[in-house]
This record gives structure tokens, C-alpha cells and sequence, in this order.
């Protein structure tokens, strides 16, 4: 597990004699139970090579052996200051010096070798971080880890946050509707809904036979089927049906556009037409001219909405 950068002392200062950096800190705080501590939560203060104590403020080169003196183990240390339980609690030089002990260990010491064999296949399986998943499931988050957290969130700017959520939320709104969908047996929603629009049914009343809130596909439909909330806010089961009634009674597709609010190419592809150029003679409307029945405001001329 990675560690939190540790964070250098306040006291530690450029040519400062070197036993007024080992004074002992002042208290920070008082955890629930009483007990003072010397070091801020969900953080490791360091000062050259030494590591200060939260329990008592002293100056060490491993607080790792030095819980001892306080009857603390280093799990326990970690959760009530807020650290990661893979946060190192020894100086940088003492870090080397066990590094280099442990690799002339790796040479010398076949236990030592067979053991870390077994941790690297351990490791590439990923049984080990299934592992380490399953002991921290119901563990607080350290302080340590939620403060990283925010500091990395804060280095995204807004706007990929901002298409990271909306991108997340839109893949919610396909699986739920997905799920709608196959339970009315249906492949997917945009088949449900052009079925039931078909058979008369409101947006509202398929949501409510989906098991969904009544005013969901109304809200969502445009985000998970945009071709099927097209066609239901013109009041047609799918934009193929729309497409074949206005193409009938003479639309062209420059007025199909204007009305649907959707470009002719998109309405081209929502309806399967390959594109070409067989729009009807005499304009707009067809050949009937300026009064001619096919014009919108004629009576039939749209089917209800």
C-alpha cells in the first residue's frame, strides 16, 4: 500500500542546533478515551531521519519498536491516528538500512527467498489483493487515505470530473433499463417502449409495468434511447413509423427536421432510410401547392400526439 508523503516538522530548520530538533512535541490533541497525542491525525511527521511519536512526542528512528514501551501494537497505532496500516514509522535511513539487510537475506537465506517467491505469486494470481480486499471490507477509511483522496480529486479538473459523472450516471440509467426491459421480454427498451406506444400505452403507464417511477422514462428515455423519446414526444411508436406517415402525406425531410428538432441525417438513421435525394416534387408540402390538404393544419393531416 502506498504511503502519504511524510510531512516535515515545523521545528526543523536549516542550521538549528541539533538537540533543540529532538525536543519532544507539544501535545495536538486528546483522542475519546483520554489519551494525548503529538502528531496530527492521518499524518507522519518527520524531522531528518526520525519519526515522532503521536503517543508521547519523542524524536525516534523506528516508532514501529518503539510502541512497545506504550504497549501499542503498530495496528492499533495506525487506526487511532488515522494512518495506513502500510505506513512506514521509521526514518528514511533506518528504511535503507532494513532494505539492504533484507536483500543479503534474499541471497543468503533460502526461507527468506521461498517465502518471497511466494508472495510475488501471491501477488500476479491477485490473490493477494483479493485478500487484502476482504480484511479491509467494513474497515474505517485511515484519515491518511481520505485526505490523498481529496488532494487527488482536487488535481481533476472540473469538467472531467463533471463527464466522468455524467458518463457513470448514464451507464446506471442503460442497466436499469436494460433490466426493464428484459422482464417484460423485451431486448431492450427501445423495443418496449415502440411495442406499448404501439398498443396505445402512455410513457408514464409503461414505466409503471417496467416497476419504474411513472415519470422515469419520460425523464431518462432521452439519455438511454434517443431515438425511441424522439418518436414518443411526436407521438409516435418509433421514428421509422413517424418517417412512413409524414413521407406519405408529402413531408419532405428539411420539414420533418424543422418539426422533429432532430437533423435529416440523424432522422435518416433513427429510420433506417439510406440517404437520397427522392423528395417530392412541389415543395414543402407536395404538389397541392399553398392550400393544399396535405399542409400541416389540415384536418388528418398529423396524426394525434
Amino acid at each position: 500500500m502506498s504511503a502519504e508523503t511524510i510531512s516535515q516538522a515545523a521545528e526543523s530548520r536549516p542550521g538549528a542546533p541539533r538537540q533543540a530538533q529532538r525536543a519532544m512535541r507539544p501535545v495536538v490533541g486528546v483522542l475519546a478515551d483520554g489519551t494525548p497525542f503529538y502528531a496530527p491525525i492521518g499524518e507522519v511527521v518527520a524531522d531528518d531521519s526520525r519519526i515522532a511519536c503521536h503517543l508521547c512526542g519523542r524524536w525516534l528512528r523506528s516508532v514501529t519498536a518503539h510502541l512497545k514501551a506504550h504497549g501499542w501494537s503498530k495496528d492499533a497505532y495506525c487506526e487511532a491516528f488515522g494512518l495506513e496500516r502500510g505506513q512506514p514509522l521509521e526514518g528514511a535511513e533506518t528504511r535503507k538500512l532494513r532494505a539492504a539487510a533484507l536483500s543479503a537475506r534474499l541471497v543468503f537465506e533460502p526461507a527468506i527467498r521461498d517465502g518471497s517467491a511466494a508472495g510475488r505469486q501471491r501477488a500476479r494470481s491477485g490473490q493477494l489483493t483479493r485478500d487484502a480486499a476482504a480484511a479491509a471490507r467494513g474497515r474505517r477509511i485511515p484519515e491518511q487515505r481520505r485526505r490523498k483522496a481529496v488532494r487527488a480529486l482536487a488535481s481533476i479538473p472540473a469538467a472531467v470530473t463533471a463527464r466522468a459523472n455524467r458518463e457513470r450516471a448514464d451507464r446506471s440509467l442503460a442497466r436499469l433499463a436494460a433490466a426493464a426491459a428484459r422482464q417484460l421480454g423485451y431486448p431492450d427498451i427501445g423495443a418496449l417502449v415502440q411495442a406499448r406506444m404501439a398498443d396505445g400505452a402512455s410513457l408514464a403507464e409503461i414505466s409503471r409495468e417496467a416497476g419504474l417511477h411513472k415519470d422515469w422514462l419520460s425523464r431518462h428515455l432521452a439519455r438511454v434511447d434517443p431515438a425511441a423519446a424522439a418518436a414518443a414526444s411526436l407521438g409516435f411508436a418509433s421514428i421509422a413509423d413517424y418517417v412512413s406517415q409524414r413521407r406519405a402525406a408529402g413531408w419532405t425531410w428539411q420539414a420533418m427536421a424543422a418539426e422533429s428538432g432532430h437533423p435529416q441525417s440523424w432522422l435518416r438513421r433513427a429510420a433506417g432510410d439510406q440517404p437520397a435525394g427522392d423528395q417530392p416534387a412541389g415543395g414543402r408540402y407536395g404538389s397541392g401547392g399553398h392550400g393544399s390538404a396535405l399542409r400541416p393544419a389540415a384536418a388528418g393531416s398529423r396524426p394525434s400526439r
